[in-house]
C-alpha cells in the first residue's frame, strides 16, 4: 500500500487516482496520521460475508415440508 500527505494528494489527485484505477490502495496521511484509504471500487464491492450464501445442511431421512404434509393428513 502506497502512502501520500494530505498536501500531495491534492496537489496529484489525478495521478494517485490513476494508481487506484490500476490497483494500487492508497492511504493518505495528515500531520503523520492516516485520515483516509482509497481503494480500487472492484475490491469495495464484494458482497459483505452476511450476504454471501452460507453452507448448506444436508440431512438425512424425511424432509420437514414431507413431514408436516403427513402429520396434517394423519391429523384430520
Amino acid at each position: 500500500m502506497k502512502t501520500v500527505t494530505f498536501t500531495e494528494f491534492r496537489k496529484n489527485a489525478s495521478e494517485v487516482l490513476d494508481l487506484v484505477e490500476k490497483g494500487e490502495s492508497i492511504r493518505v496521511l495528515r500531520h503523520g496520521k492516516a485520515i483516509a484509504r482509497i481503494v480500487p471500487a472492484e475490491l469495495r464491492e464484494a458482497k459483505p460475508a452476511w450476504k454471501r450464501p452460507g453452507l448448506r445442511l444436508v440431512t438425512a431421512g424425511v424432509s420437514l415440508s414431507r413431514a408436516v404434509l403427513e402429520e396434517r393428513r394423519a391429523s384430520s
